[in-house]
């Protein structure tokens, strides 16, 4: 297949109105990611740009009780608009690292938070009859609504399926044609056949050169001077580049500057083509990173030679870069693996060799949360259901303690475990901590009934020294240890349904700051009579 670099002008006069001429390479796949990305993005800009304005207006129209609300609208859209630059970029999707089930998971916990926030903001608004807020408010909401049916409509979503099949099949280079390889056949054309870009003013040298290389088997694409080269780069996969030296506008040795120095093209081979009394430009081009050269008029061994010489290269180079990918992408799932258990300063110290991690923390605040009755919920449910419907709540814990700089230590059966003030000390753990707290109920209390049965929460809380560290030699766990931890556990269990009970020491960190309903002195196991506080939101 031969193609003619067409003049702009041109291009623009030949093809049809509103119906532009594809482009022969992955530039209509790059379209769709385009397009995807836009789609998805649309919804995204209002639910960040309007929660952001009511932030900047909260003065103004009193919207101080549902600020922090409002943050975390703005939070989590932030979050969304990294999660779907991060998974649909066009690095990722070139090396197969797609992951539609985690974007679309991901991005449906994360909206059920905005979901949820911005209906506690709507509450208050209506309350407060300020109809321009609850209008804002509306519209987030209708955004969110937008951006969850994108993602959960499988249609919208089969073109990046079949953009992530598309480039899986062209990572490595195009597929090698049936009888083309392992040898010669008895039309002689070479073992190796790839897609070959001719850069020539000459329009005679152009056909002559185009028509050696179909024969062999090769696809031509040409281009008439070094700036149609670099254009046609820019837009299609090509295997090897003969350039002849010569040519007016851009000459090969300025196109081969140009192509080298580009991060994407630079590693395409270059064959330089020149007369024989251009030997010192050929020299400078090889120096300059040209792979060969070829004198002219060519000789149809030396060319087919030297043109395979440069598609092994390349095919050699393409394996390695897969491998190197490869290697890259487990690299990076084992990184995630050890950080979805590890602290990340713990684990780097562990990667740079120590063998025994364990730290003492003065000041730390511990908080055991529980679903009430979850056991006999658990007997009534398909284990699936079960499990999908925990996962979805403790991921929106887990999106609290990332929101509040909070370390997740593990989840025990339905009871969730998470401090603050470490691996690195915090003189604010208590507060952010009685934050997700409030957090954290507003998330169970959003929750519908399951199986006619509405889900409950008892937390607790308590402050004070704890050592920390990991213990196992096969399956890691970081894990504390001390009596507030003790206490924490205790407040939890000796608490009551949908209340944060606190201790003495959580209380004194917090009272200035925050409500509490004083309980008074209870008996808890193992420690005796103490006094304790229902914590009950900030002042």
């Amino acid at each position: 297949m031969t193609e003619k670099k067409a003049k702009p002008a041109e291009a623009t006069s030949a093809s049809p109105p509103l119906k532009p001429r594809p482009k022969e390479t992955d530039t209509g796949h790059d379209t769709q990611l385009s397009n995807v990305r836009h789609s998805l993005r649309t919804p995204l800009n209002q639910i960040i740009g309007y929660s952001e304005m009511l932030q900047e207006e909260a003065e103004e129209l009193h919207l101080q009780d549902s600020l922090p609300d409002l943050q975390k609208i703005h939070a989590a859209g932030g979050q969304l608009l990294v999660l779907v630059n991060d998974n649909l970029s066009a690095a990722r999707v070139a090396a197969g690292k797609l992951d539609l089930e985690t974007l679309q998971r991901d991005g449906r916990t994360l909206l059920n938070l905005i979901f949820g926030y911005t209906e506690l903001c709507q509450e208050h608004a209506v309350q407060a009859k300020q109809d321009r807020v609850v209008t804002d408010l509306q519209r987030i909401r209708t955004a969110a609504e937008n951006l969850l049916a994108l993602l959960s409509n499988r249609e919208f979503l089969t073109p990046l399926k079949r953009l992530l099949t598309a480039r899986a099949s062209t990572r490595t280079g195009e597929p090698e044609k049936p009888g083309r390889t392992g040898g010669e056949t008895p039309a002689g054309v070479p073992s190796l056949v790839g897609t070959v870009l001719v850069v020539d003013d000459n329009e005679v040298n152009r056909d002559m050169l185009s028509r050696r290389l179909e024969r062999q088997g090769h696809r031509v694409i040409l281009a008439e001077n070094g700036r149609a080269a670099l254009d046609t780069l820019k837009s299609k996969k090509v295997d090897v580049v003969l350039l002849d030296i010569l040519m007016p506008e851009m000459d090969g040795v300025q196109t081969l500057e140009r192509l080298k120095s580009h991060e994407q093209m630079r590693h395409t081979p270059v064959i330089m083509l020149s007369a024989l009394d251009e030997l010192d430009s050929v020299v400078r081009c090889i120096e300059m990173g040209a792979e060969d050269y070829l004198p002219k008029p060519f000789n149809p061994v030396l060319l087919k030679a030297r043109l395979n010489a440069c598609l092994e290269k390349k095919r050699l180079r393409d394996k390695e870069q897969a491998y190197l990918e490869q290697l890259q992408s487990e690299r990076e799932k084992s990184e995630r693996l050890l950080l979805n258990i590890l602290p990340q300063s713990v684990a780097n110290r562990l990667k740079q060799g120590e063998t025994t991690i364990a730290d003492t923390f003065s000041d730390v605040t511990v908080l055991f949360a529980d679903l009430v009755d979850f056991t006999k919920l658990a007997a009534r449910l398909p284990a699936a259901s079960l499990v999908r419907m925990l996962n979805d709540v403790f991921s929106q814990f887990d999106w609290l303690a990332e929101l509040h700089r909070l370390e997740k230590i593990k989840t025990i059966g339905d009871a969730y475990m998470v401090v603050g003030g470490l691996p690195m000390p915090r003189p604010d753990h208590a507060a952010a901590v009685a934050e997700m707290a409030v957090d954290m109920q507003n998330v169970v209390a959003r929750l519908a009934p399951i199986a006619g049965h509405k889900l409950d929460l008892r937390i607790g809380m308590s402050s004070g020294p704890v050592v920390a560290g990991i213990i196992g030699s096969k399956k890691f766990i970081y894990d504390l240890w001390g009596d507030t931890v003790n206490t924490a556990s205790r407040m939890e269990s000796h608490g009551a349904l949908g209340r944060v009970q606190v201790s003495e020491s959580t209380y004194e960190l917090l009272k200035d700051g925050y409500l509490f309903e004083r309980r008074g002195r209870i008996k808890i196991k193992g420690k005796g009579e103490m006094t304790t506080y229902f914590l009950k939101g900030r002042k």
